[in-house]
This record gives C-alpha cells, structure tokens and sequence, in this order.
C-alpha cells in the first residue's frame, strides 16, 4: 500500500512543531505570556526600591573585581516601557540598570493574535534581549522574519530606557 505524499508531509510538520514549541518552552522558562486563554502574567512582588540580584551578579562575579566598574555601587532601577502594538499583537518589556548599564530585560506583557505570531515572538524575544544587553542600547539589528516584533521590542525598551534617564 503506497503512503500519500500529504500525510508524510504533515505528520513531519506535526513533529516540527511540537520539537520546536518543547525546545521554546525550555528555552524561554519564565517568559511572562498573556493572551487569549493565556493567564495574566503575575505581577513583580519586588517593592519599590527593592532589588534582586540578576543572573550576572553570581558569586564568581564578584569575585572578578566587578565592584571597580562605575556602575556597581548604583542602586538597580526598573521601568516598564510603553505598551507597543504591532501588526500581530501587543508587546511591553521591563528594564532593569545599575546606574547607565542595562542589567536585564523581561517581558512585561506579550498578546498574540494568534499561535503562529506567539511562536515567532518567542523565538525572537531571546535574540533581541542578547543583542540589547550586548549593545546596551535599544538600538539593535532586528530579527530575520520577526520585523514587527523587533520594531515593538525596541521601541518598548528605549521607552523604558526614557523613563530611567538612561541614554
């Protein structure tokens, strides 16, 4: 009995899809998401002035002699940037720096219209983070098929990096 074509093609495509969605959902962990029948992402339970250590602040970064940067005594300061809405949905980042250094990015609100845009998002919004904590501006190469996305996620940041005085 001969196999159809159509079917091999969409049992591959089946199994794509669910490695690629495992694989984002490992990678992303903690990527606060909301939309149609999504949760609400919970609410920092961090209060105003306080701050929590971020990933680079481990132990052996002390030890590197991080407390001779410029920046180390400075308190942590964060803002969330403008609500941005784009062709497939609505995107807000919240920004963390100690002094004029940009120490983490997170994703305060991400809204699809639909799965397709939510996985694009996802497998962008990774990308982008690295590229603004490696340049430490919101002025960073956008994403290969995730223009919109990109667009919304800078503008986002530089609006949170407004809000701190942060050029």
């Amino acid at each position: 009995m001969k196999a159809s074509p159509g079917l091999a093609v969409a049992g591959a495509a089946a199994g794509f899809a669910g490695m690629l969605a495992m694989h984002t959902l490992a990678v992303l962990g903690g990527l606060a998401r909301t939309g149609p029948g999504m949760p609400a992402a919970p609410a920092s339970p961090a209060a105003p002035g306080a701050s929590r250590p971020t990933g680079s602040g481990g132990p052996q970064h002390a030890r590197s002699g991080a407390s001779r940067l410029p920046d180390a005594g400075a308190p942590l300061r964060t803002a969330t940037g403008t609500s941005v809405q784009f062709a497939y949905g609505r995107l807000a980042v919240r920004v963390s720096v100690r002094g004029s250094r940009i120490t983490n990015i997170t994703i305060a609100t991400l809204q699809t219209l639909e799965p397709t845009s939510q996985m694009i998002s996802e497998q962008a919004i990774p990308v982008l983070r690295s590229e603004v904590l490696a340049a430490q501006s919101a002025n960073v190469q956008g994403v290969s098929g995730a223009s919109y996305t990109s667009s919304a996620y800078a503008k986002s940041v530089q609006a949170a990096l407004d809000a701190l005085h942060v050029s």
